[in-house]
């Protein structure tokens, strides 16, 4: 059973800290999520909090993990750059029991194939087919089975990863990745519009939404989108996992 959370504040029982603020900003994003989840009439623990910690510190990552534990929050770490995944095995982060389940959330390249398959639970910018291919042969030789999500460009923005936001484009990644026997295909991913225009967004995230639902491929449930500043979108349109930096751990160091 996961424990009430505690009144809004900073708890008397967290860790000492770096950032002062942390707690402070742990206790905003529960909030957001609970209001958002009423809107939508759903609970706040059938969203899962998965944390951006690309450049923070193991220190800081420690940190944000027992802030969320100590609210009965069991979140995720998610990395988004491989060159920083030998970070998760500093002293820091394996203090913490159990250990935070790890996420690979940037995009990949294929030589980077190996370093994701030995890091990740759950490799959510699955966004082409060589990558899918690239995948399962490091599963294979790893004699693992790795969760996936498929990357969809529900945007439309160049600069963005993704399979076209198409049912069949969409179905047939999926099955290319059930296919190989080594990939589990669990969910979808997608970045939201990159824009102030809270319909845009909200027509982006959706998008996911409904693309999940009309291929409705067994096992495939999740859905990972909405960042710090989309997050009551993300969850109001369904959101599954929501992939939070900025909004716990502060602005990035420039």
């Amino acid at each position: 059973m996961t424990a009430d959370p505690p009144p809004d504040g900073p708890d008397a029982a967290d860790p000492p800290s770096a950032d002062p603020q942390l707690a402070e900003r742990v206790d905003t994003v529960l909030e957001r999520l609970r209001g958002a989840a009423r809107r939508a009439g759903r609970a706040e623990h059938d969203v899962r909090i998965l944390l951006a910690t690309k450049t923070r510190t193991p220190v800081e990552i420690a940190a944000a993990v027992r802030a969320f534990r100590d609210r009965g929050h069991d979140v995720a770490v998610g990395e988004n750059r491989a060159q920083e995944i030998a970070k998760h095995d500093d002293p820091a982060l394996a203090a913490l029991d159990p250990a935070p389940e790890r996420h690979f959330i940037g995009r990949l390249q294929t030589n980077k194939a190996k370093d994701a398959v030995a890091f990740a639970r759950v490799i959510h910018s699955v966004d082409r087919d060589d990558l899918i291919d690239a995948l399962a042969r490091r599963a294979e030789l790893a004699e693992r089975d790795v969760d996936v999500m498929i990357q969809v460009n529900t945007s439309g923005e160049e600069s963005k990863g993704g399979y076209a936001p198409r049912a069949d484009a969409v179905a047939a990644a999926i099955a290319r990745a059930a296919d190989t026997g080594r990939l589990r295909p669990v969910g979808l991913m997608t970045i939201g519009t990159n824009t102030e225009e809270e319909s845009a967004v909200r027509a982006s995230l959706a998008t996911l939404r409904e693309l999940r639902d009309e291929i409705a491929a067994p096992g495939v449930t999740r859905l990972s989108m909405g960042m710090s500043r989309d997050l009551e979108i993300a969850v109001e349109e369904g959101a599954t996992v929501v992939r939070l930096g900025s909004a716990v751990f502060g602005p990035r160091p420039a």
